[in-house]
C-alpha cells in the first residue's frame, strides 16, 4: 500500500532528524497514532514538538495520509507498552508480559508470566512453572506488565522502559485540503 509505505517513510524522517526512536506507527479510521521513545523519556513539551514536526511534514508530503480529515496522536509507550511487533517482544526479554491468544489457539487464552525467549516466529513464556510457546500470528493482545509494589519498594523497572516513569500523548488534529 503505497500511502501506508509513504506515511511511514516521512514519519521514520523526522522521528530521526529529533533524536526520537519510532516504537510504533498505526492507522485507525481517522487518526495516525505515532509512538515515539527516547533514553531518558520524554515529556509533553518534547512530545508537542515532534507533533508540530510530524504535522508539518505529513501537511508537506500530501498523499502521505489519503484521509482529507485526521487526527495525528503522538504519544509514549508507557510502563506498560503494547507489544506488536517482533522487535517489541524481543525487547522486552526478561520482564513480564500478558498475553491473550486469538480464538481457538490450543490452551488458556490468556497468559501472564516472564517472557523468556522471543525469536523471528514467536514468544515462549514461563507462567506457573510451565513454559508456553506462542506464534505471533495466534496473538491477539500483548503488553508488558510492571510490577508497581517493586517500583514503589524502589527495585522495579519494566522491561524496555529506559527509565520512562508514565504514559505522555499529545494530539493534534490536521485537515488537508
Amino acid at each position: 500500500m503505497r500511502g501506508c509505505d509513504e506515511l511511514s517513510a516521512v514519519v521514520a524522517r523526522v522521528c530521526a532528524d529529533l533524536g526520537v526512536s519510532l516504537y510504533d506507527l498505526e492507522r485507525m479510521s481517522g487518526v495516525v497514532q505515532v509512538t515515539v521513545e527516547r533514553a531518558g523519556g520524554l515529556d509533553l513539551d518534547a512530545l508537542a514538538v515532534v507533533a508540530r514536526a510530524l504535522s508539518a511534514a505529513l501537511d508537506e508530503a500530501g498523499d502521505a495520509v489519503p484521509d482529507d480529515h485526521y487526527e495525528l496522536e503522538v504519544t509514549t509507550p508507557g510502563v506498560e507498552r503494547r507489544l506488536r511487533r517482533p522487535a517489541h517482544f524481543s525487547a522486552a526479554v526478561g520482564g513480564f508480559v500478558a498475553v491473550r491468544t486469538r480464538p481457538g489457539v490450543p490452551g488458556d487464552r490468556r497468559v501472564e508470566g516472564m517472557l523468556v525467549a522471543s525469536d523471528d516466529g514467536g514468544i515462549v513464556v514461563t507462567s506457573g512453572g510451565a513454559e508456553r510457546r506462542i506464534g505471533y500470528d495466534d496473538v491477539d493482545r500483548a503488553h508488558t506488565v510492571f510490577d508497581w509494589r517493586a517500583a514503589l519498594a524502589g527495585t522495579g523497572t519494566p522491561a524496555g522502559s529506559e527509565g520512562s516513569a508514565g504514559t505522555a500523548t499529545t494530539r493534534e488534529r490536521a485537515t488537508t485540503s
